[in-house]
């Protein structure tokens, strides 16, 4: 149980009404969220709380940026009448780059104190500024294989190309040397797009940071710019539109 960098791919599949299908590289930060400031001093690229070539930040994650992650999920907990388990925690994340960070999604892997992955919270954000935590508690082993399965109603507008009506199934190979997380959106009991992330473990030194900020630069920048261009994609293909919630008179 190590702060690591994970290096792979992430994949998206639409399936209907329209095909779609993508795959880029990258890479993500995994950090134990009690050594944050610690772990950011392993290179001169490297910063907690300041502009750099890379760098964490307490505001780029959920609640008061004052508190300790460990505090703010110890709080939405007791908000939802959970415990939070009382072991270490890992947060799987994009780090901010050269001051520019946007994160689809993180992972908060939540283990006791036998460290045994007790829960998992995925900390959702969307383009319109939104940002809405799935507490993942109840598990479904899948059969000889160590993944857990989830699944849970859908309560944030994410995409312009997916209604509310929705539920999200995650499955997760624990984190190990290699990790997996797929999510599937769910329809009448249908899978209709899902996005899969494979992951390969590389220490946590300065020396894979470099590889990293070598081999993908602007991380964050092509996170956001490959939304978009999918999206351009998507509209071109005439995927059907849904407006946000908030702003909602009609479907188009």
């Amino acid at each position: 149980m190590e702060s690591a960098f994970y290096f792979g791919t992430v994949r998206h599949r639409r399936f209907r009404p329209v095909p779609h299908e993508f795959r880029y590289g990258l890479f993500m930060a995994f950090l134990d969220i009690d050594r944050i400031p610690e772990l950011m001093g392993i290179s001169r690229l490297l910063s907690y709380n300041r502009f750099n070539c890379a760098s964490f930040e307490q505001r780029d994650h959920f609640g008061d940026p004052r508190l300790t992650l460990r505090e703010r999920l110890a709080a939405e907990a007791r908000e939802r009448g959970l415990s939070l388990p009382d072991g270490p925690i890992f947060l799987l994340t994009h780090l901010r780059y050269y001051g520019y960070n946007f994160n689809p999604v993180s992972f908060f892997y939540c283990y006791d104190s036998g460290l045994h992955l007790s829960c998992i919270v995925a900390e959702v954000n969307s383009t319109f500024g939104e940002s809405r935590n799935y507490w993942l508690e109840t598990s479904n082993e899948l059969p000889g294989s160590t993944s857990k399965r989830y699944q849970v109603r859908k309560e944030m507008h994410v995409s312009p190309f997916m209604g509310m009506d929705l539920d999200y199934a995650f499955t997760f190979k624990p984190p190990a040397e290699d990790m997996v997380a797929h999510m599937e959106t769910i329809e009448n009991g249908q899978a209709f797009f899902d996005a899969t992330l494979v992951l390969q473990r590389r220490p946590w030194s300065a020396a894979s940071l470099r590889h990293a900020l070598l081999v993908h630069p602007w991380m964050t920048a092509k996170v956001i710019v490959a939304i978009h261009w999918e999206a351009l994609r998507l509209y071109l293909k005439k995927t059907p539109v849904f407006t946000h919630p908030r702003h909602k008179t009609r479907e188009v």
